[in-house]
């Protein structure tokens, strides 16, 4: 099995969409037995909450399932449960890299990596500029990049 793992800072708007979006981009390819998916913010602000309401909006207007969602925090044990962990930004992978000598050494990527003519680039935080539409259309084609880089790579 295949583990997936989105961050964020708090996992209640970019990283919860991600997860359902890939979520549902995995169930469509029928792979749902090969890859496992999950999020987690490096903050503890949100715990237990669902997805921020603008996210629950963005996903439900494009039919996305986000049932089970909840907020919840990296840890340790993240590093070796997950082979891909995939950060939303440039100060998310700072947080993870700053958590123990195993993040450090993990292979964390950001999300628009897989996009090329966004590499680089961060996944804007709508919890503060409220452009949930814009930060969908970068998570629904870097999951499509994700998915297929992941297909590629691990030959399934």
């Amino acid at each position: 099995m295949i583990h997936v793992l989105f961050v964020c800072l708090g996992n209640i708007c970019r990283s919860p969409m991600a997860e359902a979006v890939f979520r549902s981009k995995v169930r469509s390819a029928g792979l749902e037995d090969k890859i496992s998916v999950d999020s987690a913010g490096t903050g503890d602000w949100h715990l237990g909450e669902p997805p921020h309401e603008g996210t629950r909006s963005i996903l439900k207007q494009n039919a996305i399932d986000y049932t089970g969602i909840r907020a919840r925090q990296t840890k340790a044990d993240d590093v070796t449960r997950f082979q891909y962990i995939i950060a939303m930004d440039d100060s998310n992978v700072r947080n993870l890299k700053s958590l123990s000598e195993d993040f450090q050494k993990a292979n964390v990527s950001k999300l628009l990596d897989f996009i090329p003519e966004r590499k680089g680039g961060d996944v804007q935080d709508p919890y503060y500029t409220g452009n949930f539409e814009e930060v969908f259309d970068m998570v629904n084609e870097g999951c499509d990049r994700l998915l297929a880089y992941i297909r590629e790579k691990e030959r399934i």
